[in-house]
């Protein structure tokens, strides 16, 4: 693992679930954490939490689907650091589970514009203040509905979800980390999914109605790995709690 000390991340859709509980786990290590959630109160509820804990949290209001709110948040951010060590792209839109047949541009749209467009919007923006630290490290949450192998293994259950909009985002969510990994070596780009791709389960959160068979801190052990990751840690890769993933 990295020297935690001063290390800061930001977390989208930290305010809850996943993204909180990998804020709260990184703080606990020390970490500076800019906890960014569309909802204000709810963000700052989520800040507050972790204020008593012992951690130091600053809250970052940011709409992933804003230009104007990203923008907003990378001058927030300025105000408290020169550089940002990590940045993870946490928060989703799982969709209306919509048939293949029923699916229509605007159902897949709306979910990409948070899945795919979001993580873009988010990375672009805060290049240059990843650029500025020693080891930045880029953290793309995904799913293992996101992986062609899951997909079309008879015998994963994600295989049986006929949808389009929600495995299909993912799916380009860990193309777009890899050709970020290929051109910018100098940062690492890396995909975690919360759950166990061998063991067919996955963690118990908002999105699937807290179903997961996994803690939401099992959860985030993929994510916590590939933020803590050191200087000579890999770049594109797919990682569950297990290990790694076929793409």
């Amino acid at each position: 693992m990295t020297n935690s000390e001063q290390t800061s991340v930001l977390v989208t859709g930290g305010n809850k679930g996943l993204g909180f509980e990998t804020a709260r786990r990184l703080g606990a290590e020390g970490w500076t954490i800019f906890l960014g959630s569309r909802d204000r109160g709810r963000g700052q509820a989520a800040v507050d939490d972790l204020v008593e804990r012992g951690v130091n949290a600053i809250l970052v209001p940011l709409d992933v689907t804003s230009d104007e709110s990203v923008t907003a948040a990378v001058q927030r951010v300025r105000v408290h650091t020169d550089r940002l060590d990590v940045v993870i792209n946490n928060a989703g839109a799982p969709g209306n589970s919509v048939a293949p047949a029923d699916a229509t541009a605007a159902e897949i749209h709306s979910v990409y514009e948070t899945n795919v467009y979001g993580p873009v919007r988010v990375t672009h923006a805060f290049l240059p203040l990843l650029q500025a630290a020693d080891n930045p490290r880029v953290v793309m949450v995904t799913s293992a509905g996101g992986s062609f192998a899951v997909v079309t293994d008879s015998d994963q259950p994600v295989s049986k979800l006929h949808e389009l909009a929600y495995s299909s985002s993912k799916a380009a969510l860990n193309m777009i980390t890899v050709r970020y990994a290929q051109a910018l070596p100098a940062i690492k780009f890396n995909v975690a999914t919360p759950g166990e791709v061998a063991n067919r389960t996955f963690a118990a959160t908002d999105m699937n109605n807290n179903t997961g068979a996994l803690t939401v801190t099992e959860g985030t052990d993929s994510i916590v790995r590939l933020a803590t990751i050191g200087p000579e840690g890999p770049s594109g890769i797919f990682i569950d709690r297990l290990g790694s993933v076929a793409w």
